[in-house]
């Protein structure tokens, strides 16, 4: 009788063991999740200080001879740099440095957003009723504009060769462009660059492109004078770039690639000073992905406090060890990268948010997209609330300080060396999850010890991964298969 009962005993144990178990795989499936993260809160305060010391690169200009046409099976790599290395620092302290970083994502948002807005209404730019003329001509190219900020948005550049023989300049590298473009004299009206204006004179490789080809009536805004094709590219924060649509070689790394498509400003105003022009690596036909015909390209971000350097890479294979998600495309605007994102989970629970929370609807409306340009990850406002009051739970050892800017969490961590904080994890199809480093969420936002989670609200049902997020990380995006990876060990 007393083997039954203890044979019944193990088998309930069992039974309830077993239960409790799935409970657990319900919540984070197939995975091992690290519930806390530690930071190194005096280094991280020590790269604050480092940060206002950063003066402008001198790089010396070099000039290439263009060697042979590079084939599609090329790979290609370019040096990546953050905007401090490269601009030097112009705040005397590191907080006024947050606060204008914090205003120049607002914009850079606010023109994402607006972007998608208008097309999935269905309406273009060129439909806008002009307000002021941009580019004196004898045929004149027209489109709106409102009050740019003179700050500009970009974060990270690389160095780039243009034209035969080549000058190299610095680029901003976007994920949310498709046009490349840079400044050209003459000039209308040119902001300030690192480098000198660029002479499309002095290359023999220069040839503007008519109005019937392929690249001129791949441009969303376009207009003809005297048979060759101009172009426009406005911004949702005011800032444009008007001239003349051309090809020109480009020297990326070490080669070489002829007939290029690329916009030669005369009217340039507001976007990434400092820099000559933008790279675009959108997902659209102009985008330099396509243009070198290649089906794979990634980066890693540096910290931007940092005046290290790592590559953008183009035909590369996504890294053996590289977390996996799916690459989404929108219908409505062939640009953003769409991340197949099925959860968050913080302290090694997830959010209790349904999964439609993070798709796109059948508008194009929602979703969320991964974007090298934004700084702070923008999160529907209830994903928001849970993922910062279940971070706020984890952390009640630590002393609260009165919010900053967009940031409403924080903490006076002055008198810390390291703590330990919950970890926070995007979760994809599958059980895959990509665990961030506590530095790319909790970050300084002064040099005397005031932290931030570094995630904000936004009512837009756009979310956005910004740069702040992908840090350390490189991005491959594998556009013939659809995937996404992450890999954390390959900067």
């Amino acid at each position: 009788m007393s083997s039954h009962r203890s044979f019944l005993f193990f088998f309930i144990v069992f039974i309830f063991l077993a239960s409790q178990s799935s409970v657990t795989s319900r919540i984070l499936p197939e995975i091992s999740v690290t519930t806390s993260s530690t930071l190194y809160v005096a280094d991280s305060i020590r790269r604050t200080m480092d940060a206002s010391s950063f003066r402008l690169n001198q790089q010396e200009e070099q000039t290439h001879s263009p060697s042979s046409p590079s084939s599609s099976s090329s790979s290609f790599s370019l040096q990546l740099h953050s905007r401090a290395s490269v601009r030097g620092v112009e705040h005397t302290d590191y907080k006024s440095l947050t606060l204008a970083r914090l205003d120049r994502d607002s914009a850079r948002v606010n023109s994402l957003m607006t972007r998608l807005d208008l097309a999935i209404n269905n309406i273009s730019k060129s439909d806008l009723k002009p307000i002021a003329t941009m580019y004196t001509t004898e045929q004149e190219i027209e489109a709106p504009l409102i009050s740019g900020t003179t700050q500009g948005s970009g974060e990270y550049f690389t160095r780039v060769g243009v034209g035969n023989p080549a000058r190299e300049v610095y680029m901003v590298l976007d994920t949310g462009s498709d046009v490349n473009w840079l400044q050209c004299a003459p000039c209308a009206e040119c902001y300030h660059q690192t480098e000198p204006i660029f002479e499309p004179s002095s290359s023999s490789s220069y040839a503007p492109l008519s109005c019937d080809t392929q690249q001129c009536n791949a441009l969303e805004i376009s207009q003809c004078r005297n048979a060759t094709c101009l172009y426009e590219v406005s911004y949702g924060d005011g800032s444009y770039t008007v001239g003349d649509f051309a090809t020109e070689t480009l020297t990326i790394g070490s080669a070489s690639v002829q007939n290029v498509a690329v916009g030669c400003g005369h009217s340039n105003e507001g976007l990434f000073v400092g820099a000559a022009g933008l790279l675009g690596l959108g997902g659209g036909l102009l985008a330099l992905p396509s243009q070198l015909n290649t089906t794979t390209f990634s980066y890693c971000l540096v910290d931007r406090d940092s005046d290290s350097v790592s590559t953008v890479e183009f035909g590369s294979a996504l890294p053996r060890d590289a977390v996996v998600a799916p690459l989404l495309r929108n219908h409505q605007l062939e640009t953003f990268y769409y991340l197949g994102l099925t959860g968050i989970s913080v302290g090694g629970e997830m959010l209790q948010v349904p999964v439609s929370s993070f798709e796109m609807d059948e508008s194009g409306s929602g979703g969320i997209i991964i974007d090298s340009g934004t700084a702070v990850t923008r999160l529907q406002t209830g994903i928001y609330n849970a993922l910062r009051d279940a971070f706020v739970k984890g952390t009640t050892d630590l002393e609260l300080a009165r919010g900053v800017a967009m940031f409403d969490t924080c903490y006076n961590l002055a008198a810390k060396t390291t703590i330990e904080v919950p970890t926070v994890a995007f979760h994809f199809p599958g059980g895959k999850m990509l665990a961030l480093p506590a530095k790319n969420y909790m970050i300084p936002v002064d040099s005397v010890g005031t932290f931030c989670l570094a995630f904000a609200p936004t009512a837009n049902p756009l979310a956005i991964i910004g740069n702040v997020q992908q840090q350390g990380t490189r991005v491959a995006f594998d556009l013939a298969n659809s995937l996404i990876g992450f890999s954390t060990s390959n900067c």
